[in-house]
């Protein structure tokens, strides 16, 4: 598989810069169509709060939105010519909720690339966007930390490895950046044996399947009972100065609440680096 069509999420929030650069890094490097989507969510006032809000407020509030995405349309348009990708980029500007938009349309792309909610913008509702939108699209989704630059993405690689279908799906998914990384590590924590485990020597399968694609792949694991395993990953993720997480998201629907596994709940509110969810 090859990554020919990416999706990237733009708002206004201050993390979409890096976020953007991001996304021109892989579409450049994977001569990719970039996509950008701008979903502008109509207020969230009650229907008799609203009848009372004056119509000059209400025009207002769409010139407003329209001046934003018109900015944000801008900066995309400017930072693709920059990059040599005017004539492989688009901008889709949608009226709804981002989840449902993005859900929508990362369905006809090959990875759509979000941010991590900031919770300085007060957005509390999108605190799990990234997981709720690898649950729901059946697509790879690449998370973006709110914080810090990413200047090199899926040079020097970590697979959180448990030998589960999450996880098999994820390094699927990843392929197309695993095979041009320098270095791709299979971190494996505190992993068990037997049939439904990792075999006798944690990592050594997954590791051998990813070389016969040309992969540079090592295997590592660990063992603690006293530290998160979510912790453990990112603690030694620093060490080796890793650029990209790959791991599957745990979860389930519950009528309208997600429900996310352990280790995914924590990846999704602490991540230091880009993280490659699949479900």
């Amino acid at each position: 598989m090859a990554l020919t069509n990416i999706l990237v999420h733009i708002d206004n929030g201050r993390a979409v810069a890096a976020r953007l650069d991001v996304a021109l890094q892989l579409a450049g490097r994977h001569n990719a169509h970039l996509t950008a989507l701008y979903a502008i969510a109509a207020p969230r006032v009650p229907e008799h709060v609203r009848t009372m809000i004056p119509e000059s407020v209400l025009q207002l509030q769409a010139r407003q939105a329209a001046d934003a995405a018109n900015k944000a349309h801008a900066t995309f348009d400017s930072a693709c010519r920059a990059a040599g990708l005017g004539a492989r980029s688009e901008w889709r500007q949608t009226a709804g909720e981002p989840l449902e938009q993005l859900a929508l349309h990362a369905r006809y792309a090959d990875m759509a690339i979000v941010g991590q909610a900031d919770p300085d913008e007060g957005d509390g509702e999108r605190v799990d966007l990234p997981g709720m939108l690898a649950l729901a699209v059946g697509r790879p989704v690449l998370a973006v930390p709110y914080v810090g630059k990413y200047p090199r993405v899926g040079d020097n690689v970590m697979i959180c490895w448990n030998a589960s279908r999450e996880a098999t799906r994820a390094v699927n998914d990843a392929l197309p950046i695993l095979e041009r990384a320098k270095s791709v590590t299979v971190m494996t924590v505190n992993p068990q044996g037997g049939t439904g485990g990792h075999g006798e020597q944690p990592g050594a399968d997954i590791s051998l399947h990813l070389a016969r694609h040309g992969v540079k792949v090592a295997s590592t694991h660990i063992v603690s009972n006293e530290l998160d395993p979510a912790d453990l990953i990112l603690s030694r993720a620093a060490d080796l100065s890793v650029d990209l997480l790959v791991m599957g998201v745990y979860g389930r629907s519950r009528l309208r609440e997600i429900v996310f596994g352990g280790v995914s709940r924590h990846m999704l509110r602490h991540m230091t680096v880009p993280v490659l969810l699949s479900h």
